[in-house]
This record gives structure tokens, sequence and C-alpha cells, in this order.
């Protein structure tokens, strides 16, 4: 069977889609699965088991610049990878007008988002340019709706506690000296923590026993993880660690050298609920049911804490002590 998964973007999206790649899998363990995906996530979606090939797709890039000779050289190779296999199924997890236009460029029977679900990004044309449009339950987690969008293409419902099977060089799981990563970026600013709450945590987490680790990936970033190492050079210093800027695929490969992460609601937020690892996941607003991680995916080691209007210092501190209980 030759299965193709478009989605593009983003960050978070993109790892919400991975369990459905598992779940065709297990129902044909010969399938040939590609991917569509922007090249920014392409690294991230190489590292996910199953996955055959990888096909880049620059359509923001390609829109600026549609009239130059480079980008329509681009475009025609773009379409030539598309159309290089017919496919059994063509499935457009993204629900969107350009991914369905991709999902229609390819060669095969097509399926798609019928309908909107809570929270979540939709255009009514999505569901006329696939063959297929299957209709969702309204009030459903962005992973589920992935899985049960497979599922409807497969006629088989998906088995068991979410796999995302995306594989970091290396794990580490035990260390005399543990290192929980502080995700302190996301894209949106009201998504943020407030910068003296994580030097409060980090105290507390230092007094504890554990190193900390700053990702971050651009210049705002960095400054909000100095400003946190600032916070904390009255600490032992040597247990506060800012990471340079570095390529997902490396973020992927550090962050699994971690022991937990706390973090709020981004991308590597949920990188780190794909690996399986101890983890908070802060919300701002009620949304950590379409998002985050729940229950039902099996896991008492991951939790999604909301607040009121943000989760407070003492409430985050409860969670992760309660967290690494659960992995224990």
């Amino acid at each position: 069977m030759k299965v193709l998964i478009v989605k593009l973007s983003s960050l978070g999206d993109v790892v919400h889609a991975m369990p459905a790649v598992q779940d065709i899998r297990a129902a044909h363990p010969d399938a040939l699965i590609d991917w569509v995906v922007e090249p920014a996530f392409a690294p991230l979606v190489r590292r996910v088991a199953g996955v055959n090939r990888v096909i880049e797709c620059s359509l923001r890039r390609w829109r600026r610049g549609w009239w130059m000779p480079s980008v329509r050289a681009e475009w025609r190779a773009f379409r030539a990878a598309l159309q290089q296999e017919s496919y059994d199924a063509i499935i457009d997890l993204q629900g969107l007008t350009k991914s369905a236009l991709v999902a229609r460029l390819a060669r095969g029977t097509r399926f798609g988002l019928g309908n909107q679900t809570e929270g979540s990004s939709y255009e009514a044309p999505a569901g006329w340019l696939v063959d297929h449009a299957i209709r969702m339950e309204p009030h459903i987690h962005a992973m589920d709706r992935s899985r049960a969008l497979v599922a409807a293409v497969l006629g088989k419902p998906p088995e068991g506690a979410p796999k995302y099977g995306l594989n970091p060089k290396q794990r580490v799981f035990r260390t005399a000296t543990p290192t929980v990563a502080f995700v302190h970026g996301t894209s949106r600013d009201d998504k943020l923590w407030p910068t003296d709450h994580w030097v409060q945590l980090g105290k507390r987490v230092i007094d504890a026993g554990w190193r900390i680790a700053l990702p971050q990936g651009n210049e705002m970033e960095q400054t909000r993880a100095e400003m946190i190492a600032a916070g904390l050079q009255f600490e032992k210093a040597f247990f506060v660690d800012v990471w340079p800027s570095l390529g997902l695929d490396a973020v992927l490969d550090r962050l699994a050298l971690t022991q937990g992460v706390i973090g709020v609601d981004s991308g590597l937020s949920h990188i780190a609920v794909a690996l399986d690892m101890p983890h908070v996941q802060l919300y701002n607003f009620p949304t950590a049911w379409r998002t985050g991680p729940q229950p039902s995916h099996g896991h008492r080691h991951q939790v999604a804490l909301e607040g009121r209007p943000i989760p407070t210092v003492q409430a985050t501190w409860l969670a992760w002590s309660n967290v690494l209980v659960a992995a224990s």
C-alpha cells in the first residue's frame, strides 16, 4: 500500500500527525508512506519511523517570488517528485486550501477533512478539492483527529495509546544529576510564562538536585533564556545551560538527552510528548484539551496545567513533583 500524507505545518501540528503514520504501519506493515511538509519541519519528519520519502514544499517562499526562474524550477521539481508515485491513498491532514491543492497535484485517491473541529483551522475548499471529505467529531484533540481521519480511510480504528515513532540519535533516561529543559519560547506572546516565574521555579528545581537546560531558537528567546539564567546567578551557575541556536533535528537530539521538560504550549513541548518524557505543559487558556497531553492518551507522567490567568509557580512545582512520581 502506498500512502501520501500532506501535513505542511506548523511544528505542533506536524508532531500531532505522527501517530497517524504509526497507525498506518500497524494496519499495513509494508506500507510505503511519503509525507509532504514545509522545509523547516522536514528534518523532524525524516526521524519518524516508517516515513519513506519526505517531499519538501516551500509554498510560503514560492508565493513571494513565483515569477522568478529559480522558483519556477523548484516548483517543477516539486511537482515531479509529488507525481513520482501513484498512491492508494492521499490523505490531507491539514484541511486548508493550500494543502488540498497539494493533494490535488498528486496521483491517487484523495481524502481530507469534511468539517472544522473546535479550535482548528479549516477552509471549506479543502473539502471540495478532495475525492472523499470525511466528517470529524467537532470536539476532538488535534492528534486524535489525525488518527480518526486515517482510521476512516483505512477502515480500521486505531488501537491503544498513540505512538509517535520519533527517533532521536540517543536517549539518556537516568543520570546522577538529571536535567530538565525549560521550554520558555513560543510563537505567541500570550502563551508565554513570566520570566520571574521561570526563575522562581528554577530555584526550586536546582535545590532538588536538577540541572536546567534553556533551549532557544531566535534572538528574543535567547534574550529571555539569558534573563532566566541571570536570575539564577546566585545559585550554582554550572547548573544552568543556555543552548545555542540549533536546527530542529539537533534540538530533538539534545532534548532526548534530558530527563524531563516543563514548557509552555509550543512545538518543542509537543516534541517532549512525542519522546514520552516526563512533562508538564503550561497553558494560559482553557485549550489544553485540544493540544496538550491527556490522560486518555495513556501517560500519567505527562500533564497539561491550565491557570487563571496563568499557572502559578506553586501549581507547576506540584505538577512536576507528581509527574516525577508517576514516571518513577
